[in-house]
């Protein structure tokens, strides 16, 4: 039975995500992100769970940092969680008591047109996570009235739901990952996405457009790109990456090539199966027939047979 670390405490989106990606794993909830990625680096757990991007809010900052500057992990999984949001307080709260509200701050983003117009007068406070808002609201002497929270959250805390689904938008999904030690690849599917980190060799005119010819030029198609600072002086960036297909591939196999010889530095996140299932267009030339095909002519003109 692995042992998966995961933002915790319980009652967290991540946990859900967690229970989904892997049903019979021994759960080992952590305060931060970057705690759960240290238990895995750490051999603390088999791996973890953590979420990587919202459609609402996007990337998840801490993540992409702690997989950039970290000791080094392969994410081997996804999943696509929809996400709700629920209002939860202690068994006889009534909204209009409600004067003070804890919960993560992307959902207060998310919740934002709820909050405006149900809740008006009340004073919104950040907290770790949404699961944790949950945990101090049902203590007693809280000094909170209620927390936006998943409804598992509420389960675990023994908290009412007065209100669910308060989301401003019913169709937010969030990205999580499921990451290990390094290890052994998910083998090719057809419908793969693969993840990479990639720093400057030095900032100059066109330095992102050679990376991204890297790609393009291969018929790879990115689905996210993300810059991040490198903490070295403002302007100064390094670059997420997630595109189609796999590193066993011909096509993305020369990209990632050509991405190491001409960037500072690339980390490879991994090469793992789409959680929508989503197969890439092959562009014309670009498919493993075609790049072997290619390479037999070169040898041939090589050998002077062609």
């Amino acid at each position: 039975m692995p042992r998966l670390a995961y933002l915790g405490p319980e009652g967290t989106f991540t946990e859900e995500a967690l229970r989904l990606l892997d049903p019979t794993a021994e759960r080992l909830p952590c305060a931060t992100v970057s705690a759960a990625l240290n238990a895995a680096r750490a051999g603390d757990a088999d791996g973890a769970v953590v979420p990587l991007e919202n459609s609402i809010e996007g990337a998840i900052t801490t993540t992409l940092d702690e997989f950039a500057w970290g000791e080094p992990l392969l994410i081997n999984a996804e999943l696509l969680l929809p996400v709700q949001f629920s209002l939860l307080a202690r068994p006889g709260t009534e909204i209009v008591h409600i004067k003070r509200v804890y919960t993560h701050p992307a959902a207060i983003t998310q919740c934002r047109a709820y909050i405006s117009r149900e809740l008006p007068d009340a004073v919104v406070v950040s907290a770790p996570s949404t699961a944790a808002a949950a945990q101090e609201v049902s203590l007693p002497g809280s000094p909170y009235d209620a927390a936006i929270a998943a409804r598992i959250a509420g389960e675990h805390y023994g908290l009412v739901e007065l209100a669910g689904d308060i989301g401003d938008r019913s169709d937010t999904v969030t990205r999580f990952v499921k990451v290990s030690r390094p290890q052994p690849l998910p083998k090719v599917t057809g419908s793969d996405r693969t993840t990479l980190v990639v720093f400057l060799a030095d900032d100059h005119p066109g330095a992102l457009l050679e990376m991204l010819t890297e790609f393009s030029v291969r018929g790879v198609n990115l689905t996210r790109i993300e810059s991040r600072p490198t903490g070295d002086g403002i302007g100064r960036y390094f670059f997420h990456f997630d595109f189609e297909g796999h590193v066993a591939d011909a096509r993305v196999g020369e990209a990632i090539a050509g991405l190491h010889r001409i960037c500072g530095e690339v980390r490879f996140l991994g090469s793992y199966p789409r959680a929508d299932g989503v197969a890439p267009r092959i562009k014309r030339g670009t498919a493993d027939a075609e790049f072997a095909e290619a390479g037999d002519w070169l040898a041939r003109v090589r050998a002077g047979l062609a």
